[in-house]
């Protein structure tokens, strides 16, 4: 009972935290992915702003890696917020090991208490003491020695229900991220091609009337010949 007293504190203690933890999270997640969203489709430096304010949490600091490069093409943009949100994803998980650990082995330490219990009691009986009031205190062992059983999956349950709710919230944490991710990329793109358009609209021109300079109104070399026989052209 004493280690399992020891792994119901560790699991209460994990279950707690990444409580407070995804209570932040979604509690103010919706909002920060909205008002920076908005800001970019205008505003990309409103946008930055946005994100790096909003660092304390996830979804602010996936948005605000790709944001904070210096004019990046559309591919490094990407990978930005590929490796952050991996980095993020991660970090979600922790205290998922903990978890897993008391899982598997609660029930064993609730089940090893049994077993020794039912050893210690069944060492005790004799034949001849059956039916006797003295078998009666071996059925009372028995008894208690099946609490270690019941506490251990009592533990096991509680904390396995727990670890499939943040499995749940990861897994939307994904989807989220890859929405945001996937919205901000788009409007990047179209401002990056918006000026890449505007700078392949120049360069055509500029050839253009370098061409026409150099070759349309070619001007044929003077004579380096001086005197009488020289022609004037």
């Amino acid at each position: 009972m004493l280690p399992l007293l020891a792994l119901s504190i560790l699991s209460l203690s994990v279950i707690i935290e990444r409580l407070w933890f995804w209570f932040r999270i979604l509690n103010q997640e919706r909002e920060i992915v909205n008002r920076i969203l908005y800001a970019a489709r205008d505003n990309w430096a409103g946008a930055t702003q946005l994100a790096k304010r909003a660092t304390d949490q996830p979804i602010g600091r996936f948005l605000y890696a790709p944001l904070r490069l210096s004019r990046p093409d559309p591919e490094l943009f990407r990978l930005a917020l590929e490796s952050t949100a991996e980095d993020e994803i991660a970090a979600m998980r922790q205290g998922e090991k903990i978890l897993e650990a008391v899982i598997a082995l609660a029930p064993l330490l609730g089940l090893l208490g049994t077993v020794l219990g039912l050893i210690r009691s069944l060492r005790n009986i004799r034949l001849g003491d059956l039916g006797t009031a003295s078998a009666a205190g071996v059925t009372l062992g028995i008894g208690e020695s099946l609490i270690s059983t019941a506490a251990g999956l009592l533990v096991a349950i509680i904390s396995l229900a727990f670890y499939r709710l943040f499995q749940a919230f990861v897994v939307n944490q994904v989807k989220v991220f890859r929405k945001a991710g996937s919205e901000l990329e788009v409007l990047y793109r179209q401002t990056w091609d918006d000026s890449g358009a505007d700078i392949q609209s120049t360069v055509p021109r500029a050839n253009i009337v370098q061409r026409d300079t150099t070759e349309g109104y070619r001007i044929p070399p003077r004579s380096e010949k001086k005197g009488p026989d020289a022609s004037p052209l």
